[in-house]
């Protein structure tokens, strides 16, 4: 069985069992109890097959002077707009912007509790009435790769200032309430020239505060920034991820380099890190400026060529992302951190807990699993 991409699905081993509903975070980590902020979750650390316990703010210990941590810049949009087909209510969530003016979209049922459900894509020539008296048609599928997603146009010719007065950011059915923007924006969010944005926060790094950065760099950590912007990732399903947009400046792919010269470790902040500067290496390794399309998909078989660790959310099971973490640390390292993630009970999805995958420490005498969770 493969994917529609032509890649093998992340499969079900004995730490990829279904993900208890009550391990869903609900709400951002500040909204958990008084004086919390967004950097108030847990931090599984996994080197190799060895895993421990920390809290979030313990990151700056578990990281090294010369470490280079690749952020994505990507700012959240508000990417879902109430509309219509007919007489039927609809929400429709705008994924990625093509070269053409036309926009990736995805069509979804209210389902009565202020959050959505999947429907079917199409059929071509479908026309929503959105706010405004603006329309969107339906033109055609997205490459093939979904029925889920589609081509569409738009009769307002400033989508991105549309979605800024009547879009809110895209929510799904395991959290709590409606957010504002503002909780959906990272530390490292910065607005593009062209008000390009991501349909979904990368939120790898929502736990990262002004405070911790600082941290950070006054430990000798640095940072790369990249830009790639993501289109939706709905729950209901897990094909690999589609062409994006990125950027990969050449200060950044300078500062790469630099650490796979010396005795600095390379780590991702989230997936979405590791796609574009992956996709920025060449086969020898050397990362070099680059920016447009990719439709990297980073799998076991690819391997990856630059990055040495990942700081990531926990995915469900049958998440493509999975087949990245396999890359970077292997399929027993990855089904090991995952088993107690659910034994410890981390909680799940972009409001939830972090897993910073590292190699696999030289001290014989590294810290093993602790069972003293925080």
């Amino acid at each position: 069985m493969t994917t529609a991409m032509g890649v093998p699905p992340a499969g079900r081993g004995p730490a990829r069992r279904a993900v208890p509903e009550e391990l869903s975070a609900r709400a951002p980590a500040e909204q958990r109890g008084p004086g919390l902020d967004r950097d108030a979750v847990r931090l599984l650390v996994s080197r190799g097959t060895q895993v421990s316990h920390h809290a979030f703010v313990e990151l700056p210990g578990r990281l090294r002077a010369g470490d280079l941590l690749v952020v994505n810049t990507s700012v959240t949009l508000a990417a879902a707009v109430d509309g219509s087909v007919g007489h039927a209510r609809v929400v429709v969530h705008f994924s990625t912007r093509g070269d053409d003016g036309r926009w990736a979209v995805e069509l979804r049922d209210p389902d009565g509790r202020g959050t959505t459900r999947a429907r079917a894509g199409g059929p071509r020539g479908t026309e929503v009435r959105l706010p405004g008296d603006v329309r969107l048609v339906l033109e055609a599928p997205l490459a093939g790769r979904s029925a889920r997603l589609w081509w569409g146009r738009v009769s307002e010719p400033d989508v991105l200032g549309f979605l800024r007065r009547h879009g809110r950011p895209i929510r799904y059915s395991y959290t709590d309430r409606d957010q504002p923007l503002s909780a959906y924006q990272t530390v490292f969010a910065l607005p593009s020239a062209d008000g390009a944005g991501s349909a979904e926060m990368p939120s790898a790094a929502r736990p990262f505060t002004a405070r911790m950065v600082a941290e950070l760099v006054s430990r000798g950590v640095q940072f790369a920034p990249v830009t790639l912007h993501t289109g939706v990732a709905s729950a209901e399903a897990h094909e690999p991820p589609y062409p994006e947009r990125f950027l990969v400046p050449e200060a950044s792919a300078r500062l790469v380099n630099a650490a796979k010269a010396g005795d600095g470790r390379v780590i991702g902040v989230g997936t979405t890190a590791v796609r574009a500067v992956e996709s920025a290496a060449g086969s020898d390794g050397v990362v070099r400026a680059a920016e447009g399309w990719t439709g990297l998909v980073v799998t076991p078989e690819r391997g990856v060529r630059v990055v040495d660790g990942l700081l990531t959310g926990l995915h469900e099971p049958e998440a493509s992302h999975l087949l990245m973490l396999e890359a970077i640390a292997g399929r027993a390292a990855v089904d090991r951190g995952y088993e107690e993630a659910l034994r410890g009970r981390y909680l799940w999805h972009e409001f939830g807990d972090v897993h910073l995958i590292l190699p696999p420490d030289e001290n014989p005498h590294a810290e093993r699993c602790s069972s003293n969770y925080w």
